[in-house]
């Protein structure tokens, strides 16, 4: 009678559990169904914009670089400001994901997907900037330290070097990275679409032939592992080269060895800011709000507090160490920020980056869905100009009055940065509709709160 009833058990134990990892599957592969209007009217504002920006590019190149707001000794201005930015999105993409994976952190598991796309997505926007700032791009191989008979001589000192082997390494980890996780999601997918239709050809050919037994998922979890704990260490180097571009120089402003860790943590703090701006909507549009809770916005806006905070203090040491040091141009640099014409863009930069984030000490802030997107659109805002701040004013006032002189940006440079934008979110739209957009195995294994408590239902009812 004991077998019996325990045999009972465990079959209502399995139907149970079918059930609710059927409504995963549901809900999650819901998001690749027909693009709504919604979605097409997004879409369209994204293609506008970034056509925009590509007759602005066609423009300067027709040109020359002169349409751009240059004047000497600023000649590395907005592009650069955008550059550095998409290159901290997508730094800390991969990052959160491969961190918050090796300390087991179970509230990654409903937002990572969307932190590894956005890396992905970044590192490509962000690769755009050193071939527009080229000015004459069609000499892009000249970037290439490749064997050639044209006597290119790469100048291994030079950043521009650097960015590229910082672009292409991290582009390769984030994006074998991210495709790896996919596997078993994509597999899912396959198995939900129509026989011989184009989604189903496309992802028999992604699944690489997944069928989820043992030894696949044993493999599976070994490689995973491997490749969080390669990309943990990349990510940390990669992104204290960017800010060697400019802690190289002598500069003022430019020349501290603070750059590295202070970078390494903006980078965070951005891309935190990021995963609340695409994770928001996406719990609204594709209505996950069973997936995507408030403990997960929770523990995201600590980290966004957390990182706020190692900027702020970041931001204080940089003026104690331009004071410390004795150096009149560093003196003038930073008091020059506070009351000089930039003045305006480093008082965004405190506002968004320090006083704004404060708030989160509040839990209703954190936990409310509308307020914590609008601290991450002010943080994204903040950090924007943070690079802004770094890269022109300490250019602008260098160490010749006689060279000093005020950059505005021209309308090709604004219609490109907006442009960069609109790629970036045109790639991810298309993202959310052609891949599943969470982690169906990992929902799986820590299943949220509502369905734990759904399956406990159907146990009780069988």
């Amino acid at each position: 009678m004991s077998e019996s009833t325990s045999t009972v058990n465990r079959r209502a134990s399995g139907l149970a559990q079918a059930t609710v990892f059927r409504r995963v599957n549901d809900d999650v592969l819901a998001t690749l169904q027909r693009p709504g209007v919604g979605w097409a009217a997004l879409m369209a504002v994204v293609l506008t914009v970034l056509g925009v920006a590509i007759a602005a590019w066609v423009y300067q190149i027709k040109t020359g670089l002169g349409v751009a707001g240059y004047v000497p000794p600023v000649m590395w201005g907005v592009y650069i400001t955008d550059f550095v930015f998409w290159v901290g999105i997508a730094h800390s993409g991969t990052l959160i994901s491969a961190i918050l994976f090796l300390f087991r952190a179970q509230f990654r598991t409903a937002v990572y997907r969307v932190s590894e796309t956005m890396t992905v997505f970044a590192v490509m926007t962000a690769g755009l900037f050193p071939l527009i700032h080229l000015g004459r791009v069609w000499y892009f191989y000249y970037l290439i330290p490749y064997p050639n008979e044209r006597l290119l001589w790469p100048n291994f000192r030079s950043p521009l070097l650097w960015d590229f082997f910082a672009i292409s390494t991290y582009f390769t980890i984030s994006s074998l990275f991210l495709y790896l996780g996919l596997i078993p999601d994509i597999a899912a997918a396959r198995d939900r679409a129509e026989p011989r239709s184009f989604r189903h050809r496309l992802y028999s050919l992604l699944s690489l032939g997944w069928q989820g037994t043992d030894s696949q998922w044993r493999h599976y979890n070994r490689a995973y592992l491997f490749m969080a704990g390669l990309a943990t260490p990349l990510v940390l180097s990669v992104h204290s080269v960017v800010s060697w571009d400019f802690a190289m120089a002598i500069v003022p402003g430019w020349h501290s060895t603070i750059f590295a860790p202070y970078f390494v943590a903006g980078a965070i703090f951005s891309g935190v800011a990021m995963v609340i701006t695409l994770v928001v909507p996406l719990r609204k549009a594709f209505h996950l709000e069973d997936y995507i809770e408030e403990y997960h916005l929770n523990n995201l806006a600590k980290l966004l507090l957390l990182t706020s905070l190692i900027v702020f203090y970041a931001y204080l040491v940089e003026f104690f160490i331009a004071w410390y040091s004795g150096s009149e141009f560093e003196k003038a640099i930073f008091w020059d920020r506070l009351t000089g014409k930039y003045a305006w863009a480093c008082w965004i930069m405190y506002i968004c980056n320090c006083f704004i984030p404060m708030s989160l000490w509040s839990k209703r802030i954190r936990t409310s869905w509308f307020w914590m997107f609008v601290v991450s659109i002010f943080v994204n805002i903040g950090m924007w100009f943070e690079r802004f701040s770094i890269i022109i004013q300490s250019l602008a006032r260098e160490f010749m009055p006689y060279q000093w002189d005020y950059y505005s940006a021209s309308w090709v440079e604004w219609s490109i940065t907006a442009g960069s934008f609109a790629w970036f979110f045109m790639w991810f739209l298309l993202f959310v509709k052609f891949l599943p957009s969470m982690a169906i195995a990992e929902l799986k294994e820590l299943l949220p709160p509502k369905l734990r408590h759904q399956q406990e239902e159907l146990e009780r009812a069988s």
